[in-house]
């Protein structure tokens, strides 16, 4: 007989729960061929909803290696009542994919506009986290008719080459994959403990269902997605001043990207950003301080 960790699944178990905020928040799974290479499955309103047509579109956009379920389920019951919520998996996340060879966040930034194109929505804001942010910055850059306002949340666009050198000497890391795309339990711990300001209690075979139910799917793809970036390439930074409002959050004691990067991002992106420092969280302030993060975004949005 199996010992219970290896038939029961928490991490599936708690998936469940998140599942069902999502539903509750007027949302449903739907899969979106955009062209003939590429699928994309999404949260969208539910179809049968009237209250669609009567509100903004708001995009969300998660970071790397977990699906939106895990990254946004403390900001759907909240945004939901003032926006129509869009929720895409990112290529390679979940049942999105490809047969395309390309692999930058400019194409994940491509395929999330086909997305909305196809769903008839016109324009619509964005809030992106960590490497979600890379490809909102993009969809902000590339289309500007069509974003209204963009959300940066914890996503260094302006990192260097030599920022992740810094990192994964700090950390006696040899590779930024053994970090973000774990296969030991040591390797997720100590990404747990750069991104969380207080990070949660976590066993072994925690960490290890972690890896087994959520990093494991699509993993040479994902690793793809790491060194297809276009952001981080060498120690020049190309960043292009936006033309939308722009509101930059950051967790003060995110050990991703050190909060000095939201002041430099802050300069190099025009005249037209606000940024908020969110105490007492790290990489994931939407996750640690929801309540602050979510009033910070619906003010930036409302106003």
């Amino acid at each position: 007989m199996g010992s219970l960790t290896s038939c029961f699944s928490l991490v599936s178990f708690v998936e469940k729960f998140y599942r069902k905020t999502f539903e509750s928040s007027n949302l449903s799974p739907q899969t979106i061929k955009i062209d003939s290479e590429t699928t994309i499955s999404l949260w969208a309103p539910n179809k049968s909803s009237k209250a669609t047509v009567l509100k903004p579109s708001l995009v969300l956009l998660h970071g790397f290696g977990f699906n939106p379920l895990w990254q946004w389920y403390k900001q759907v019951k909240f945004l939901s009542g003032n926006f129509c919520l869009y929720i895409p998996e990112l290529i390679f996340t979940g049942k999105s994919t490809t047969t395309s060879s390309e692999r930058t966040e400019i194409f994940q930034a491509v395929s999330i506009r086909k997305v909305m194109d196809h769903l008839g929505i016109e324009t619509y804001s964005v809030i992106g986290s960590s490497y979600g942010g890379f490809v909102a910055y993009h969809m902000a850059r590339l289309f500007p008719e069509k974003i209204d306002k963009i959300v940066i949340a914890n996503s260094a666009i302006n990192m260097r080459l030599k920022d992740n050198e810094e990192l994964l000497k700090k950390i006696n890391f040899k590779k930024i994959e053994d970090l973000l795309m774990p296969v030991k339990a040591s390797e997720l711990r100590m990404l747990m403990s750069l991104t969380y300001y207080k990070p949660p209690f976590s066993p072994d075979f925690l960490l290890k269902d972690i890896i087994r139910t959520m990093m494991s799917d699509n993993r040479e793809e994902k690793l793809q997605l790491l060194k297809g970036l276009t952001i981080g390439k060498d120690n020049t930074i190309e960043i292009s001043s936006l033309k939308q409002q722009v509101l930059i959050l950051w967790g003060e004691h995110d050990g991703i990207f050190p909060v000095e990067k939201a002041y430099e991002l802050k300069e190099l992106l025009g005249d037209k950003v606000t940024m908020e420092v969110i105490k007492k969280t790290s990489h994931e302030p939407q996750l640690e301080n929801p309540k602050i993060f979510n009033d910070f975004v619906m003010k930036f949005l409302t106003d």
